[in-house]
């Protein structure tokens, strides 16, 4: 069963998403926030390098975006060019151009932009100049994927494309279709702002916490949704009454004394998820420790002691983990390059036992997550999507 809480107050909104009373998911907004992941801006190219392929872009941040020839060619690959061509072909200073942000400032590196536009909705992802359709790898039904790949075909006008999201799973066609036109319609609103903008400008933010939940997060099997302020609650389910009708009765005002992360223990689970070292419930541990460029977890047996011989307690324990891990990686939104330096193991078996079990948990992840493989040194690696 999956809940999802929201705890409101004046300087803060927090969500905290749950399944099976185990915390996985959590989200903050601030008042004044400002998100860049997702935002689209009309910027000034400032300096083109062509010994790294890329070039800067001011966008209107303190630091300036770093954009790839990839984000500069065609999004589609048969209409790319075989050999690569330099970016000086392609960019020059001076030059405006529309970008989105694709992973936010960290540390001192600015922000990573593309200009292959890609604006979510409720079913589909739009594309306006992709030109292809793609469907989400979690929609595993033959019959479903060409259903829905068909009503894309249908209603796609050229040069457009989508990316059917794994929500839009028994959706109607009228949904799916309603979806797409609204967004077709936010994509000319953003092309006429752009007209009138001089970079840098932004020209598109993506939704608030509230609005981006109800899009993204709540689906049909999400049980219940609790929130502790009147207005936000009846915020949300004019939200939910526009996009699932069905949802009605699920959405619960939290009136009691207790404070609502408390009354479900998200507080408690936060206090011990964010830090370095993290206890498994057998009695071994996790830690991590993260940089610029990856983050490293080591697992280490902790106090376990195990019951039969030395492979199979540190079996258990490489098991367990590779079950906890994933859900650690969503709650504390860690991306990009991450390592995991398991215990040793002999049998080749049980290194295949622990890959199947960290395999089995990344398919609850809604970002994207690739387990790479073992490493010749016997640390697995595999990477999370930034967005």
């Amino acid at each position: 069963m999956k809940q999802l809480i929201i705890h409101c107050a004046p300087d803060l909104t927090q969500a905290a998403l749950l399944e099976e009373s185990r915390l996985v998911e959590y989200d903050t907004q601030y008042p004044l926030d400002s998100q860049r992941a997702g935002s689209i801006y009309m910027g000034r190219i400032v300096n083109v390098l062509p010994g790294m392929q890329a070039a800067f872009v001011d966008i209107g941040l303190a630091k300036n975006a770093f954009l790839y020839i990839d984000d500069l060619l065609p999004v589609h690959l048969d209409k790319q060019p075989k050999i690569k061509p330099s970016i000086t072909e392609l960019a020059e200073v001076g030059q405006t151009l529309m970008v989105q942000v694709t992973k936010d400032p960290q540390g001192t590196k600015g922000a990573r932009v593309t200009t292959h536009i890609s604006i979510p909705g409720r079913w589909i992802v739009y594309m306006p100049d992709a030109d292809y359709i793609a469907i989400s790898r979690k929609i595993d039904l033959d019959a479903e994927r060409q259903r829905l790949k068909q009503l894309a075909e249908g209603s796609l006008l050229p040069g457009e494309g989508v990316i059917i999201r794994t929500g839009a799973i028994g959706q109607s066609e009228e949904a799916i279709r309603d979806d797409l036109q609204n967004l077709r319609e936010l994509w000319s609103a953003i092309v006429s702002k752009m007209e009138e903008a001089h970079a840098p400008a932004q020209l598109y933010q993506d939704l608030d916490l509230l609005p981006r939940l109800a899009r993204d997060v709540i689906s049909d099997d999400v049980h219940e949704v609790w929130l502790n302020d009147a207005k936000v609650y009846e915020e949300m389910k004019q939200l939910l009454r526009k996009q699932q009708p069905s949802w009605r009765g699920r959405v619960a005002y939290y009136d009691r004394k207790i404070p609502l992360f408390d009354q479900f223990g998200v507080t408690e689970e936060l206090n011990q998820s964010f830090r370095r070292k993290i206890w498994l419930p057998s009695g071994g541990y996790l830690i991590f420790d993260q940089t610029e460029a990856l983050t490293v977890i080591d697992v280490n047996t902790g106090r376990y002691t195990g019951s039969i011989d030395l492979e199979q307690t540190v079996t258990d324990i490489n098991r367990e983990a590779a079950c906890e891990i994933p859900r650690l990686l969503r709650l504390r939104n860690i991306r990009g390059i991450i390592i995991v330096d398991f215990i040793d193991m002999s049998s080749e078996l049980n290194r295949a036992a622990v890959m199947e079990n960290i395999t089995q948990a990344v398919r609850k992840d809604r970002s994207k997550t690739i387990i790479v493989g073992w490493t010749k040194l016997g640390l697995l690696e595999m990477t999370r999507k930034r967005k």
